[in-house]
This record gives structure tokens, sequence and C-alpha cells, in this order.
């Protein structure tokens, strides 16, 4: 009679559990319903007006496909030509500033790992104070323009070459991955800290470093206001820069056109205009994130395990 009791008691158990986890799956699986519906939808807009007539746009006819399709807003931005040039300087700022800065992260980073290191908590607290304090504008731009670095393309990898934040995911990821023993027997076999950083941490911190060049990539590709200060020369402008240009040109002022048809043409197109300039700056990184989705997961989940 006991054992008929406990068994009963196990299937309630089971039979409990398996309906909190069918109610928790449920709840679980509406949450993220939610939050793709959240995050999808923004971009599908976008995408859909910067394709859609500027009437059905002012009209508020798009919500998630294309009302009236059209490629007026891409012939509008393409008609300019810096945008060519635009694209082919951000591609080199990504590429030179991307390799650049990752090198100047791990060549930091790996040795910040070696507790013998003399100074290391005095060169870690350092680097953190600069996460909380900096000179400023206008002595960052004295110290740019005293290097020389005015109107050049280096004004647009150096200054911002390195970033703390990922210094310090970079650290902890070698600390944790790549055990002390690696280097012990690398130091009996005649290896020394250089070897060892180049044959051995290299290769194992392959995560980490397409995190890095991910996050050093879209920064950079993303960023305007280093090129709005330190160029002058429109042939060395990023591709965000010549779009921002071009958006402030399309703006419309009410006091300058009598016409009001032409004031709602004028004010439709710089309306879609606004929604393919989104897709032309965001479309190269959205190609790309496919392909190093899993070393991002990866490298981020281990990196950030410790501080």
């Amino acid at each position: 009679m006991v054992d008929i009791l406990k068994r009963n008691k196990q299937k309630n158990v089971k039979y409990n559990n398996a309906k909190d986890d069918r109610i928790f799956s449920l709840i679980n699986g509406l949450i993220l319903s939610i939050a793709v519906i959240l995050v999808a939808y923004p971009l599908l807009f976008v995408l859909s007006a910067s394709f859609s007539s500027t009437d059905a746009v002012m009209a508020g006819k798009v919500w998630i496909f294309p009302v009236e399709p059209t490629l007026t807003s891409y012939k509008a931005v393409f008609a300019n030509k810096q945008i060519f040039s635009g694209y082919l300087n951000s591609t080199f700022y990504v590429l030179a500033g991307s390799f650049f800065s990752v090198a100047l992260t791990l060549c930091a980073a790996y040795p910040l790992t070696r507790k013998e290191l003399p100074g290391n908590r005095i060169f870690t607290s350092l680097f953190l104070f600069t996460m909380l304090f900096s000179g400023g504008l206008v002595p960052t731009y004295l110290v740019v323009q005293k290097l020389g670095l005015i109107d050049t393309r280096w004004a647009l990898i150096i200054p911002n070459a390195l970033g703390i934040w990922n210094l310090i995911v970079t650290r902890t990821y070698i600390k944790q991955n790549i055990p002390e023993e690696l280097r012990e027997v690398a130091r009996i076999e005649g290896a020394g800290d250089f070897w060892f950083f180049l044959k051995v941490v290299i290769p194992l911190s392959s995560p980490i470093i397409a995190v890095m060049l991910l996050y050093y990539g879209v920064g950079i590709w993303n960023s305007y206001f280093d090129g709005l200060i330190y160029l002058n020369d429109q042939r060395l402008y990023p591709l965000q820069l010549i779009l921002r240009n071009i958006l402030i040109l399309n703006q419309i002022d009410i006091t300058m056109v009598k016409d009001v048809s032409v004031l709602a043409r004028m004010q439709g197109l710089s309306e879609v205009l606004k929604y393919a300039l989104i897709v032309v700056a965001t479309a190269p990184f959205m190609a790309i994130y496919p392909f190093v989705q899993k070393y991002f997961v990866k490298g981020m989940m281990v990196g950030s395990l410790k501080g």
C-alpha cells in the first residue's frame, strides 16, 4: 500500500513538473514572439518605406509591405557621385581601422593577463581611468593637430583605435581560455612570450577576435563625427558623413517654397530619402553579420563570464 502511494505521488510530481514546463515554454515563447515583433517591425517598415512612393509614405499607408513600389529614393541617393567614394572610404576605414584596433587590443590585453608583469594593477587602473575621464574634444583635437593627422585618413583610425571595454573583455577571454600550463610547456620547450603570443594565444583567441572585429568595424562604419571634425577634404569623407550631408541638403525650408504641391512633393521625397539612407548605411553589415554570428555569441558568452 505504501509503495502504491509513493508511485502515485511520483506520478503526480512528474505530471506537475511537465505541466509547469509547458506553461513556462508557452509564456517564454509568447515573450520572445513579442520581442521579435518589436525588433523586426521597425526594420521591415524602414525597408518597405524606402521602396514605397512618397504619397503612400506621407499618407501613412505603409505598414509591412511596400505601397506603390518605386526606386525614386534610391535614385536620388545614388545620384550623388560621392556615394561610391564614401563606400570606398568607409570600407578602407573599417578594414584598416579594425585590423589596427584588434592588433592593439590583443597586444595590450595579453600582458595584462600575466601576473608577473611589473605594475600590472597600475596599468590596468590607468586603462580603467580613461573609461571614466577624458581630456575633452578641444584637447583631443589639438593633439591630433599637433601629430599632423588633420585631413588625413589616419585621423579616423588612430585617435579611437583602442576601446577599453573591448580590452577588458579580451583580457578576460585570454585569461579564462588559455591555461597557464600551456605557457609553462612552451617555456620548457624554449619558447618566449612573443612566440607563445603568436603561435598559441592568437590562434586560440579566434572567437574573441571575430567579436572585436565586429565591434570595431560597426563603430567605425557608423562614425561620422570624427570625419566632421578632422576632415576638410570631401574626397576623404566616410559614407556616414556623406549621407548626413545629403539629408541636410534635402531639408525643406517652407518659407522658400510658395507652391503647395511642390512643397508637398519635396517633403515627401525628403521623408522617403531618410529610409533609403538608413538602408544604404546598414545593408553591408546586415549582410555580413550572419557569417560572424557564431563567433559573436561564443566570444561574448565566454569573454564576459568574469571580470
